[in-house]
């Protein structure tokens, strides 16, 4: 344990004051014997994380759902540096429900249509319906408007993103597991809004594909160039909306479609 976490981690100061506990809550002290397939557990100090700005609309809510219109800069779940600022953390303390779980995925600095399960029961059935691809999705990005682009097109690569690296990326003649449908909603002088329709979820897979089109999102601070920007730099927000959400409800059979309440531009104080 001692060996495995970096320097800066007082692991002496977090065992006396019994911070590394087994799975049964036990406290550990630092000299046990190595258990394997054992898990140990510890709570690290937080930083004091700053307000994300904006509102979060409830967009839906019933016994199993709550669909939320979630802002730029909010995490979906606790992670990194990002843990009370998320939308997760906020909505399970604010409603008191400590089992609410997204049953999908919003990056950190897109903004838009979010469904979270209530109930851990429900999880399953909600996340199977992302992880197979049976839920229509819409986002709009604002971009340079390239009127030499053929639209409507689709682009398919494959796309990767490494564990612990900023950017995904095209990986060249590997089979295809990253497909959007982009098209042109509106024209606005020298931008352009962009329907974007993905069949499949990688990572950074649409603010990818937009920038291999010549067209990045605008506000967007990795593609094309990584921006030396602080990390709680809130001031130009991705103008990426998660527009609609759509599927057939797994547990009823009902017909679902959620549409975001916000419009591009985005801002950072309002919805």
């Amino acid at each position: 344990m001692r060996d495995r976490l970096p320097e800066r981690v007082d692991v002496g100061g977090m065992l006396a004051a019994g911070r590394f506990v087994l799975g049964d809550g036990t406290p550990l002290v630092g000299d046990e014997p190595y258990r394997p397939h054992t898990f140990v557990w510890f709570h690290r100090d937080l930083r004091d994380e700053p307000e994300v700005p904006g509102d979060m609309p409830v967009l839906h809510e019933d016994d199993r759902l709550l669909v939320v219109d979630k802002p730029a800069f909010l995490a979906t779940i606790p992670r990194g540096r990002h843990v009370r600022q998320s939308v997760v953390v906020r909505l399970r303390d604010q409603l008191g429900l400590p089992e609410l779980t997204p049953a999908h995925r919003l990056d950190r600095v897109t903004s838009g249509v979010l469904v979270l399960v209530k109930e851990r029961r429900w999880r399953g059935a909600y996340q199977s319906l992302f992880a197979h691809r049976e839920v229509q999705k819409t986002y709009l990005a604002l971009a340079r408007h390239d009127p030499g682009l053929s639209l409507p097109l689709t682009v398919s690569n494959h796309v990767r993103k490494d564990r612990g690296t900023l950017r995904a990326e095209v990986v060249p003649h590997a089979a295809v597991n990253a497909v959007t449908h982009v098209d042109l909603e509106e024209v606005r002088g020298e931008l352009a809004v962009y329907r974007l329709s993905p069949a499949t979820g990688r990572t950074h897979q649409l603010r990818l594909h937009l920038c291999g089109l010549g067209v990045p999102i605008v506000g967007d601070p990795l593609y094309p160039d990584v921006l030396d920007l602080p990390v709680d730099d809130m001031s130009t927000p991705l103008q990426l909306l998660a527009r609609t959400l759509s599927f057939v409800d797994p547990v009823d059979e009902r017909p679902r479609t959620f549409t975001s309440g916000r419009s591009l531009p985005l801002t950072v104080d309002a919805p």
